[in-house]
């Protein structure tokens, strides 16, 4: 098991600090983002990403990836929409349907992998995310849907004085996520079975299940994020499912320490991870960067993030052979 703790807070000051140049360097650039407005719109951009990336980091761990989460997401929402088009107006029907809607997805691409025994995560989520891009085209028609019920719309568009109460759902998620992580049996045999699969298996854990677990939670917290832009931007809109959700939510578990080599990651590196990409993207936004060039940036952060995580690997290695070689 390479990192199933914290590993102390000094593990996140390059993040941390990285992120405070950042807010600095947007301060001085543009004087509309350190306003009160602004910063809680960067909290409500970084809800949509964290929930998405809950799950993804769990994959991550297990030395996986779901490249279907934000089609995922998109899904459910038009699902939700679909529904509400139709007549169907209860509010706590509806969430149920896509939360539900959501894990089945998510145990799809579990059991392709554990059961099935396609060779890695990335073949059946990547034709998963596709498939889901025809679905939400599908379902919705091709257009937009709007008029969903106040009960479905809260989670993404409620404020406590304009502090949004869905970053408050995902501090909680958050926090338990981390204690589910970090102090239950289940949270060990996540970083295990991405740390070392022989070891999990000769520790007597079911490794099938475990994964099956991660990518049906990645499910899940994908229809979370599904509802929560429903209330942010009031439609649905099948064509999102192609949208790049998907790499913020990678860039925001590795920019956080998690590594696509398996077992290290913590929720409090993603969280802050998350931060990162939204200030990043509200950044652009106030300075009217080009699409284009955000994208560009955004590859070139997740980029400089895996060369760091490798480096890191390698010297690390190169340390403990030292030791080794020491003892011997």
């Amino acid at each position: 098991m390479k990192n199933s703790k914290l590993g102390g807070f000094s593990a996140y000051l390059g993040t941390l600090g990285a992120l405070v140049i950042l807010c600095i360097v947007l301060t001085i650039a543009t004087p509309n983002f350190l306003t009160y407005s602004n910063l809680m719109s960067v909290l409500k951009q970084t809800t949509f990403t964290a929930l998405l990336s809950t799950g993804m980091l769990l994959c991550l761990i297990t030395a996986g990836i779901d490249l279907s989460v934000g089609a995922n997401a998109t899904f459910c929402a038009c699902m939700c929409g679909m529904l509400v088009k139709g007549g169907m107006t209860n509010p706590v029907l509806l969430i149920i349907i896509a939360l539900v809607a959501g894990t089945i997805i998510g145990l799809i691409n579990g059991t392709l992998l554990t059961r099935l025994h396609l060779p890695h995560p990335f073949v059946s989520t990547l034709g998963m995310k596709n498939f889901l891009w025809g679905a939400s085209l599908l379902v919705t028609g091709s257009q937009m849907i709007s008029n969903f019920p106040t009960g479905v719309m809260a989670l993404g568009s409620a404020t406590i004085g304009g502090f949004p109460i869905s970053f408050i759902v995902v501090v909680i998620i958050y926090i338990l996520m981390h204690i589910l992580l970090t102090r239950t049996a289940l949270g060990r045999s996540i970083y295990c079975a991405g740390g070392n699969m022989e070891a999990t298996r000769l520790s007597g854990i079911d490794a099938a299940n475990v994964l099956t677990f991660c990518y049906a939670l990645s499910g899940f917290m994908a229809a979370v994020a599904g509802i929560v832009s429903i209330g942010r931007s009031g439609i649905c809109n099948g064509a999102n499912a192609i949208q790049p959700y998907d790499t913020d939510a990678i860039a925001s578990c590795v920019i956080g320490g998690a590594s696509f080599m398996g077992g290290k990651g913590t929720m409090f590196g993603t969280i802050i991870g998350a931060l990162v990409i939204a200030t990043l993207r509200n950044g652009f936004t106030l300075l009217s960067v080009d699409s284009a060039v955000q994208n560009m940036v955004l590859g070139l952060v997740i980029i400089g993030a895996v060369l760091l995580d490798v480096t890191r690997e390698a010297m690390a290695a190169k340390a403990r052979r030292k030791e080794a070689g020491a003892k011997a």
